[in-house]
């Protein structure tokens, strides 16, 4: 991945989900589609409806994966901005020092030319490369006192210091100007995909729509049941769990969480997990807007720094560096709180909140929902991760 994030955990894929919403997720599925007429190839030149549906989901796909190089790139260039704008105050600074310095010399060899003192000329005196040079130059090593040749050394010394930082400004408003030319990469290849994917849509008929309404519902039905199965496989290692620390005669606190994972004892996790959830649950309704981090719209990753933060957890902004910032789990072992990453790229996450649900910002065009996490099959879930 690029140099501006952390490089991607291979991560062991568990089942999983692809990211929600009608036309997306019901524009998925090849089977269901291939066993209607509309997948054969059209014969008046249009697409079928299994083609439109695979390039509407990709396109989806690259807009969700844009959105995140575009975060990581926005976050890059507030950063590097904030260095730039410290090191051009700093420059300006050491300039208006210098300036008093040179101001300071200046009357030195005035003065020295008013007591008839063998003073040069103040240009020799200020244009000399460095204190000897304008020792060798003048020969008044001996006629300098104390405080003039401190004077001399301390405005060499802050000439040097500012050509150095105006050099460091140079640089880093060069990387400020090649991280804004990715922000914009990003933002326009986000932008584009989106408006592709909004007119392959626009040409479906009305037909065409209510199949994709009855697929969509037969993809809520089937994750639905992934998700029952999911609870009673926690319950099951809850109870099995709880079981063995009655046999070794110790006593346990369960949090709020139904997995056995890292801690389910900690009650800590618990009442952060659940401030949390709290936090997300109240975005629900508020539409995805990709680059948003609230109060009114969130993407994916956005929802998910703003929930934890509100439970007290500084998360980093992009599902790249959340999917590191805390303690991957197990699928079973999941509990409320931890964030669910999905596809190969981690380029979308939610937030778990237990019996296989979860509380996600889908995609541009849907709002913030709790949805089960296998909503769109199980093959995609990346991993699972408790993050504090």
């Amino acid at each position: 991945m690029a140099s501006h994030r952390k490089s991607r955990p291979a991560g062991t894929r568990v089942p999983g989900i692809r990211t929600p919403a009608l036309a997306t997720a019901a524009l998925t599925s090849v089977a269901l589609l291939s066993q209607t007429a509309d997948a054969t190839p059209s014969t008046d030149g249009r697409p079928s409806l299994e083609e439109v549906e695979k390039k509407v989901d990709d396109l989806y796909r690259q807009a969700e994966s844009a959105t995140e190089k575009y975060n990581a790139a926005k976050e890059k260039t507030t950063k590097q901005r904030k260095q730039v704008d410290t090191l051009l105050d700093d420059v300006a600074e050491r300039a208006q020092k210098l300036n008093q310095e040179r101001e300071q010399l200046g009357s030195f060899a005035a003065a020295q030319y008013r007591t008839g003192a063998a003073a040069p000329d103040t240009a020799t005196f200020l244009l000399a490369d460095s204190p000897q040079d304008y020792f060798d130059q003048t020969q008044l090593m001996g006629r300098l006192t104390s405080r003039q040749k401190t004077a001399v050394d301390d405005y060499f010394a802050e000439q040097s210091a500012t050509m150095k930082k105006r050099e460091e400004a140079s640089r880093s408003l060069e990387t400020l100007t090649r991280t804004q030319s990715d922000l914009q990469t990003a933002k326009s290849t986000v932008q584009r995909k989106l408006s592709s994917a909004r007119e392959l849509l626009s040409k479906l008929t009305a037909q065409e729509k209510a199949r994709l309404a009855q697929i969509e519902k037969q993809k809520q039905e089937e994750a639905a049941r992934k998700a029952a199965e999911l609870a009673k496989q926690q319950a099951a290692a809850q109870a099995e769990a709880a079981a063995a620390t009655q046999d070794s005669g110790s006593t346990s606190t369960s949090g709020t969480g139904t997995g056995t994972g890292t801690g389910t004892s900690d009650s800590s996790y618990a009442t952060k997990a659940a401030k949390a959830i709290a936090f997300a649950r109240a975005q629900i309704g508020k539409p995805y807007v990709w680059g948003a981090t609230g109060p009114g719209s969130y993407d994916c990753s956005g929802l998910t720094q703003a929930a934890w933060k509100a439970a007290g957890v500084t998360l980093p902004r992009t599902t790249y560096d959340q999917v590191n910032a805390g303690t991957t789990v197990s699928l079973t072992d999941a509990q409320p709180g931890d964030l669910i990453f999905f596809y190969d790229d981690i380029s979308h996450v939610g937030i778990y909140i237990g019996n296989g649900m979860m509380i996600h910002a889908p995609k541009p065009g849907a709002y913030v929902r709790e949805e089960s996490i296998y909503y769109g099959g199980e093959s995609i879930i990346h991993s699972v991760v408790r993050p504090a």
